[in-house]
């Protein structure tokens, strides 16, 4: 073993982890494990703290860091493990300078307490340094590019801006670079991933929105098969961005909003920046311009004073909205934030109301997945048993090429995935 990375969380980390494996490698770690945290709920840096004891008992003689979103923002928490061997920032974890002192220091020995902590001021960071990668993940045939980081933004329940740092954007140049490098390695899918991604550019120069630069890598990487927008929040979708939707076949339908909550007074208690019916007329306009797009969306069930009938359109936003993806986190206060002070729901209410979400999206799913048998796809072949749609929605298939992408009759469905 070289360099491990355990990643968790978002395609944001995914990318990252790519940077953290070659930069920590070129600084001279060996038979290291880097966990990559993140800090989004409660249950997600639990997890971490779990697999890093995990991970200790498994490789008893490996040196163990932790960087990431939770390590930022919890950086004594994780150096206090004495499993833990080094603490290393969220934006320092790019650079290749924070990975030659974390060698040096591994090398010279055990260290205790604040001396594994390597963390720096991330509200200082006003720039992002873009990271040419020339392949991604083994030769994965879907790869993630970082175009932003960071958010500028206040919602009452996230830790994240303090994880990440104020938004930064990569120029498109740039961006336009790592693509073709990605794509001339033979990734079929490029997913552009950020913190706050329809925040982009509102940093540089000329102050270039998402729509431009989607149209920009359309336009000069003609041999990208498929391209991707990760999460978006809808209320920032510039005309642009709805134009190439409406136009490009190569930009995938499919939209991934960051909705949180259907219900009003618990979006304006969010410190949201949209209302519900912002979120009905966004969807019924984008299905107007690709009438055959499907939507994901991220819903918190059980914030601080939800009741009933406000988690009830939450809800009955799933069909208002036509959501067929939800990824669904139960409240969870995390330390510092205003809802953390918000008067707070039981245990036991938000567990059963996020299942309640949780199986209207798997309703909504499996319609989908009715709907579509007899049609005919182009599926990006995962592996030789799975594939994707242009609509992100799985497909069972027996062999095929990873990174092939192949048109295929819908032929069935099992409940969970399309049969082709």
């Amino acid at each position: 073993m070289s360099v491990d990375v355990v990643t968790f969380g978002c395609r944001l980390n995914a990318f990252e982890a790519e940077v953290i494996s070659r930069e920590a490698e070129a600084a001279g770690l060996d038979h290291t494990i880097v966990v990559n945290t993140c800090a989004v709920t409660g249950e997600a840096v639990s997890q971490a703290r779990q697999n890093i004891r995990r991970l200790r008992r498994d490789h008893p003689a490996a040196r163990i860091v932790v960087t990431g979103c939770a390590a930022q923002v919890q950086p004594a928490m994780f150096a206090a493990m004495p499993e833990v061997d080094r603490v290393v920032g969220n934006d320092d974890k790019l650079k290749a300078a924070a990975w030659r002192a974390a060698h040096a220091a591994l090398r010279a020995g055990p260290a205790t307490g604040a001396d594994k902590i390597a963390v720096s001021d991330i509200m200082a960071v006003k720039a992002m340094a873009p990271h040419l990668l020339d392949g991604f993940g083994g030769g994965q045939p879907r790869a993630f590019v970082q175009v932003q980081n960071g958010c500028d933004h206040r919602c009452t329940f996230c830790i994240i801006p303090f994880g990440r740092g104020p938004s930064r954007s990569v120029p498109m140049a740039q961006v336009v670079d790592q693509i073709r490098a990605l794509v001339a390695a033979g990734h079929g899918e490029i997913v552009l991933t950020g913190v706050d991604l329809t925040s982009y550019g509102s940093d540089l120069a000329d102050a270039p929105r998402l729509g431009r630069l989607v149209r920009q890598i359309l336009h000069d990487v003609p041999e990208l098969p498929r391209l991707r927008i990760s999460s978006i929040d809808s209320i920032e979708a510039d005309p642009d961005l709805l134009e190439a939707l409406s136009s490009e076949d190569r930009l995938m339908p499919h939209l991934h909003l960051s909705l949180q909550a259907g219900d009003d007074i618990i979006l304006k208690r969010m410190k949201r920046r949209h209302a519900r019916a912002d979120a009905v007329e966004f969807c019924a306009q984008v299905r107007r311009l690709r009438p055959d797009v499907t939507f994901g969306a991220d819903l918190i069930a059980g914030f601080p004073t939800e009741t009933e009938a406000m988690f009830a359109r939450s809800l009955d936003l799933v069909a208002e909205c036509g959501l067929t993806f939800l990824h669904v986190f139960p409240f969870s206060p995390r330390p510092g934030t205003p809802a953390a002070r918000m008067p707070q729901l039981g245990v036991q209410t938000i567990r059963d109301r996020a299942q309640r979400l949780r199986a209207a999206g798997e309703a909504a799913l499996k319609r989908r997945l009715a709907a579509e048998v007899g049609a005919t796809r182009q599926v990006l072949i995962e592996s030789t048993s799975q594939g994707r749609t242009e609509h992100y929605l799985p497909v069972a298939i027996a062999g095929g090429t990873p990174g092939a992408i192949r048109v295929l009759t819908i032929t069935g469905e099992d409940g969970t995935r399309l049969v082709a």
